[in-house]
């Protein structure tokens, strides 16, 4: 529909737009003319339908009373740069009530779900165990850091990822770089090194530059070798490489790229039919968490909604991951006030935790940290404030982990269980956005292949800018040093479950829809969904609790 004819439906109601209306409105015109009419009634309607009006409108179950005569006054006021100070007052009146509507609403909610009695076993037959045990936690030292800290970083990922390589049939001649350069015959030669540079020639070439700690070195690619042109063309800054080619004059000719990677991985099943469920970014506090959504999911996980066939599952899931940001935080970016309907770090751990102890107590639940929870963004993240995240701590059946982290479940005498690498993902943006044949497949919207990257790469953060991190000099604890079963991320907003080389790669969706801030920073969410795999099976289902 064009603006004019847009306009003049709008008119035909008794309302006018203003242009600042029209560049954001983007709904079914029909759909928002019903509402206008049902939330108004019979009231007077505002001359003028603004802005403001709009997200108010958008947001309201319903529109608290108000005089609209003086209402649009003040705002024609507001306009000439006078009386701002009224028009502000009754927009904040309508957004306190709305407010106020809204956590009455979470009180009630909560308040009306009923606990489940006891745990719930439709399958007699089952085993009775389960367990998490958690198999790698950051354990921080307090200390100053300094320019020492971050060579001994640098120096201890390098001698990691290098120890890898070298396991490798193709790089067991390695030499040093050092050893490289002090030759004065052309030869074939084996390098590990960690980029720190990469362009290309006018001519097409690309010369990456390596080094390690003896010294830097050139490596040329030739543009007509297309498919090593097109793997280095995604290599990254500050990841570790293993090289072989034809030394010459103080270059290396590559003719093979090697990565630290891993090799086939079995499938590794459980004896016994138990499911565990991932999710992630709740951003509870937010003022678009999907409340009624995510209280269908509880339902579901205590067994009280579903068919028949969909309760004997939900009865049989032991495990519940929550991988960064349950709560939407404070302060974390600019003018994230206007977006939080619970303002207090406290109330929305608190609230976070009144709905999280509506769940069954026989199902583990494992949460770990993210960047809009209250800690630092530097990773690795510690575990959540034990006082700030008090009531989170308290619950009995819950497990409280570092982000990243790496956790083992459901194993027995017999069985080894399961490894689980958590990772919120804060560094999933900088690779989605600078990563070739990741941008170019959807960028932030393809999780998987990120994933993909950091495990051929050992690396949950390789490159130095794609995520604030704490230095330790003896070890970097984002080395990948053993391939888990699972792989397990969010921060993307995105669902989404694939298999590589027998990790199952899986990335938790949302409870919050696009906000502005989203799509400032090119998130393109799909709330409301959860991914449900059966340890017997290793079968991976998306639960859609948004319909």
């Amino acid at each position: 529909m064009n603006k004019q004819k847009l306009i003049n439906n709008f008119l035909d109601r008794g309302f006018l737009v203003s242009p600042d209306f029209l560049r954001e409105f983007n709904l079914d015109q029909e759909i928002f003319l019903r509402l206008l009419n049902r939330k108004l009634k019979n009231k007077d309607k505002p001359f003028v339908l603004n802005k403001d009006l709009l997200n108010i409108f958008q947001e309201a179950d319903f529109i608290p009373e108000i005089n609209w005569l003086e209402f649009e006054k003040s705002r024609a006021f507001s306009e000439k740069g006078k009386k701002e100070k009224v028009y502000k007052t009754f927009l904040n009146i309508l957004n306190y009530n709305i407010s106020k509507k809204k956590k009455n609403d979470i009180d009630r909610i909560v308040k009306d779900v009923k606990k489940p009695e006891g745990k719930i076993i439709l399958d007699k037959s089952e085993k009775e165990y389960s367990n998490i045990i958690v198999l790698k936690n950051y354990k921080e030292k307090d200390k100053k850091r300094e320019i020492n800290d971050f060579v001994g970083y640098f120096r201890s990922r390098y001698d990691k990822l290098r120890e890898i390589l070298q396991k490798r049939r193709e790089l067991q001649d390695v030499v040093s770089i050092k050893r490289v350069l002090d030759k004065r015959e052309k030869g074939d030669v084996s390098l590990i090194g960690l980029l720190a540079n990469k362009h290309v020639t006018k001519a097409g070439n690309i010369i990456l530059n390596l080094e390690d700690s003896t010294g830097r070195i050139s490596v040329i690619i030739k543009k007509e070798d297309r498919e090593l042109t097109q793997i280095a063309k995604n290599l990254v800054f500050d990841e570790v490489i293993g090289v072989r080619g034809l030394y010459n004059n103080k270059f290396v000719f590559c003719n093979s790229l090697y990565f630290p990677g891993f090799p086939e991985k079995e499938l590794k099943k459980a004896e016994d039919d138990v499911y565990v469920v991932f999710t992630a970014d709740l951003h509870f506090g937010n003022k678009n968490f999907l409340l009624k959504d995510f209280m269908k999911f509880i339902d579901w996980l205590n067994c009280k909604t579903g068919d028949k066939k969909q309760r004997i599952i939900s009865s049989k899931v032991r495990y519940l991951f929550i991988v960064g940001d349950v709560v939407d935080g404070v302060g974390i970016f600019p003018g994230q006030e206007e977006e939080l309907l619970i303002k207090d770090i406290y109330k929305q751990y608190e609230g976070c935790a009144r709905l999280l102890s509506k769940i069954r107590k026989d199902i583990n639940i494992v949460i770990c940290a993210g960047n809009h929870d209250a800690l630092r963004l530097s990773e690795p993240q510690p575990v959540l404030d034990k006082n700030l995240a008090k009531p989170l701590w308290d619950l009995p059946n819950v497990t409280i982990v570092t982000n990243p982290s790496v956790v083992n479940l459901h194993s027995s005498k017999d069985f080894d269980g399961f490894n689980l690498l958590l990772y919120h993902g804060y560094s999933f943006q900088y690779y989605a956005d600078n990563v070739e044949n990741i941008r170019i497949a959807g960028g932030t919207t393809r999780a998987d292949l990120v994933m993909k990257l950091l495990l051929e790469k050992r690396h949950l953060a390789p490159s130095h800018t794609s995520t604030l991190y704490i230095p330790d000099s003896i070890s970097d604890p984002l080395v990948i040093e053993k391939i888990p079963d699972f792989f397990v991320t969010a921060h993307i907003h995105r669902t989404t479950v694939s298999n590589y080389k027998g990790v199952s790669l899986i990335g938790c969706g949302c409870w919050i829809p696009q906000t502005p801030f989203q799509e400032k920073v090119g998130l393109h969410p799909e709330p409301s969904k959860v991914p449900l795999v059966n340890l017997k099976t290793r079968e991976i289902k998306v639960m859609d609790f948004g319909k």
